[in-house]
């Protein structure tokens, strides 16, 4: 079955403020592009919330001036207008203009060995780069997906799961909304273990969710490597599953390189649309959006791929009591995204020390 919900294709057109490389409004690329994300920049951390973040919170302008196109690079960081500085106006990723600022957070490379030269092979019936997988196989399945973080929500929203003894997917940006990098900030870091400990499985959501296809070869690795590294640095492992940002990822570029590098690239059938509803007086139109798609499917035939996100207060603490009991009242049951598509857990994961894991 596949609900593939629109919802984002008008945001598109009502935002600048994540577009990946050239800084410009998204580029509406058909019905693959969703872009999920934050509608309000009032939603990012702020300095106090995370008190390890790797870079001083002051903001302030440097005496560089202008960055960017035809402006030159700064020492630290080029804002998305293009003024030089440091501090979450101006370093923040994905909007921090990381090829005119060293210091952006997309540049900020995790600690130890790099894991590029790690073998990857092609392991069990899974897909691997390509076109994409947008469905679940295993009938009775609902496999939920959370992107963009972890974030100041994620602990609660397992708490929901564990009351549920469900299971979900947490598709992981290693630095982004000024959150501090994954594997240094013991809240991210914390919460990913025991993400992994109570049965939920970990994957990529990129570095600092730049959009794979509009960057250079380099940072395209970095944004993959990066993540890679983290994972490794928290975990001794990193996913062979990964979501490309806003859903871009076509098959004959990107696809090819996700392939190569042995990635799962996941997509999904249903989208709430939370990111455009994160507000009490809105949140039933996503409930809507998933009581049209549960009530379309039977457990003893059907299954689903549903994305949220757990950086949005209403889908945190609304919207997912609100699925979780649904689905099960229906006779569905919360999956990872491994187990819907019947892959064994033992191929969720590579060894970050060169060996399979």
């Amino acid at each position: 079955m596949k609900l593939e919900l629109c919802f984002s294709l008008i945001f598109a057109l009502l935002t600048n403020a994540h577009s990946g490389d050239d800084h410009g409004a998204p580029k509406i690329v058909g019905a693959r592009q969703f872009l999920s994300e934050i509608k309000s920049r009032s939603n990012l951390l702020k300095s106090t919330d995370i008190t390890t973040v790797h870079r001083s919170s002051v903001k302030r302008q440097t005496s560089d001036g202008r960055c960017g196109p035809g402006l030159g690079s700064c020492t630290n960081c080029c804002s998305p207008d293009g003024y030089c500085g440091t501090g979450p106006d101006y370093c923040t990723s994905p909007d921090c203009q990381y090829k005119y600022g060293p210091q952006c957070d997309a540049n900020v490379k995790p600690a130890g060995s790099s894991t590029a030269n790690i073998p990857r092979p092609h392991i069990g019936s899974v897909p691997y780069g390509g076109a994409g997988i947008y469905d679940c196989v295993t009938p009775g399945t609902v496999a939920v997906t959370f992107d963009d973080g972890p974030y100041l929500y994620t602990a609660d929203v397992l708490d929901k799961f564990k009351r549920y003894n469900a299971k979900a997917t947490f598709f992981i940006t290693g630095n982004n909304l000024n959150k501090g990098p994954i594997d240094v900030t013991p809240a991210w870091s914390n919460v990913i273990k025991r993400m992994v400990s109570e049965g939920h499985q970990v994957a990529s959501h990129t570095w600092s969710h730049q959009s794979l296809d509009k960057v250079d070869s380099e940072t395209f690795q970095n944004q993959i490597i990066y993540n890679e590294m983290a994972f490794r640095n928290i975990l001794g492992y990193f996913p062979t599953y990964m979501r490309p940002p806003y859903s871009q990822c076509a098959e004959d570029n990107c696809g090819s390189k996700m392939s190569r590098l042995g990635y799962h690239v996941v997509y999904f059938d249903v989208d709430t649309a939370g990111y455009l509803n994160d507000d009490a007086s809105l949140i039933q139109k996503s409930k809507n959006i998933w009581d049209k798609a549960i009530a379309g499917v039977k457990p003893s035939t059907d299954s689903l791929l549903e994305i949220e996100h757990d950086i949005h207060y209403q889908t945190a603490y609304n919207l997912t009591d609100y699925i979780l009991q649904s689905m099960y009242s229906k006779g569905f049951k919360s999956v990872t995204i491994g187990e819907c598509l019947g892959d064994p857990a033992a191929n969720w994961y590579r060894s970050g020390n060169n060996s399979r894991f």
